[in-house]
């Protein structure tokens, strides 16, 4: 079975996550597919495939003759799809021989086209895999999912030989939570990858150090006319904040290593209002700056308006990995060698966001994250190929063959 065939499958499970959950999982729904991967894994020949009680599905496939000595690595993607958009009701569609130009989404009204998504001719000649325009596809991560138990299935109807290989798939990836209850050393690998990329041949082993920032504004609200000296208006307080905030440092505005403030949510009144931000930085030294520069802009208004007025939680969420993997560079090298040798361009970039292989990282597990072939994610628009998807497949199986041959030297 090709990966997209798995793909196709896997997206018409409803697996959106919940940010304001408290459970684990964060929606009971994920483990519907949970259940799935663990009845195809065992089905091709994965013995001790299962799922705990917290959605984590984990198995391994015991090293090949001759190779007992090679690393075992792990191969991660997750399950759950983002909350950003709809994932319930997925309608993927294949557009073969795709021309490069425009694609009408169902009867939703909207149309992939090459003006928002320059790359689109590039993509000529292959067969295209997209949505209705109502859902998102979930080629995140579910492309990595299927490239996954794709090259599981190869290796056992080829022979190819390899070391141990440990598998798992996670929940809750897309609202941050996804390493929070992984577990490191049943998962039994010595190093891995999580399959969460874009475009195939993308490898990862920086990305944002991160956190998230949620703030309350309490306001004083009495008649406006009689408010002279009196009403504290806490819109126009929050509105303040975000004013003392650099206007450039937004993630409309910056790319490559530029880090941020997003504003991701307001809502509220004259009497109370709230706000949620996640920063951003690749640098250790800015990101601290940033946080810093958020608490100095509460503790002024506070200053002027009286203290109480702006309330502020802050938490990290993430570091930048690059600190785990530099010591274990091989596992780049690897990467790239086994992407060149499938025929895709190596595509070595910052991560503007994070993976599971960012906390895992830091968990003892370095963890880079590699393309799957996928587009656009998070919304109506997402797309991949079928051909990308192979590529992934390819490359993977080329990361297994250099590390059976490898010995464990670094």
């Amino acid at each position: 079975m090709r990966a997209y065939e798995r793909l196709l499958r896997y997206v018409k499970v409803w697996t959106t996550s919940d940010d304001d959950s408290d459970t684990v999982p964060t929606t009971a729904r994920q483990f519907d597919l949970a259940r799935i991967l663990v009845d195809e894994m065992k089905e091709l020949g994965i013995e001790d495939a299962r799922v705990d009680d917290m959605c984590y599905v984990y198995g391994s496939i015991p090293a090949a003759p001759c190779c007992e000595e090679a690393p075992a690595m792990g191969f991660i993607a997750h399950m759950d799809t983002a909350p950003d958009f709809n994932g319930e009701n997925v309608q993927p569609r294949l557009i073969e021989n795709y021309d490069g130009g425009e694609v009408v989404l169902g009867t939703s009204g909207r149309v992939l086209s090459p003006e928002q998504f320059p790359y689109l001719p590039d993509l000529a000649g292959r067969t295209l895999i997209v949505t209705d325009g109502t859902t998102l596809l979930g080629s995140d991560d579910k492309s990595g999912i299927a490239e996954i138990l794709t090259a599981v299935e190869r290796i056992r109807e080829e022979g190819i030989p390899h070391g141990k290989l440990c598998i798992a798939f996670t929940p809750d990836e897309e609202v941050g939570r996804g390493p929070h209850h992984f577990n490191v050393k049943e998962f039994g690998a010595d190093f891995a990858y999580t399959l969460d990329g874009g475009i195939e041949g993308e490898i990862v082993y920086e990305n944002f150090n991160a956190a998230g920032a949620e703030i309350t504004v309490n306001g004083f609200n009495v008649h406006p006319g009689s408010a002279k000296d009196t009403m504290i208006n806490a819109v126009l307080v929050a509105l303040e904040l975000n004013s003392m905030l650099p206007a450039g440092d937004v993630p409309a505005k910056t790319e490559g290593y530029e880090g941020f403030f997003h504003l991701m949510d307001i809502r509220g009144n004259v009497e109370k209002t709230e706000m949620a931000y996640i920063i951003r930085d690749h640098s250790m030294e800015t990101f601290k700056a940033r946080k810093e520069m958020l608490a100095h802009a509460v503790k002024v208004l506070n200053e002027k308006y009286g203290e109480g007025t702006v309330c502020l939680e802050m938490r990290d969420q993430y570091y930048n990995m690059s600190e785990k993997i530099m010591p274990h560079f091989h596992l780049i090298e690897n990467a790239k060698a086994a992407a060149e040798e499938a025929g895709a361009a190596p595509v070595i970039m910052p991560e503007r966001g994070g993976t599971d292989g960012a906390q895992l990282s830091f968990m003892g597990l370095p963890c880079p994250n590699i393309g799957t072939g996928g587009f656009a994610f998070h919304g109506p628009y997402e797309h991949a190929t079928v051909e990308g998807l192979d590529l992934s497949v390819e490359i993977v199986l080329g990361i297994i063959k250099r590390y059976a041959a490898w010995k464990g030297r670094e």
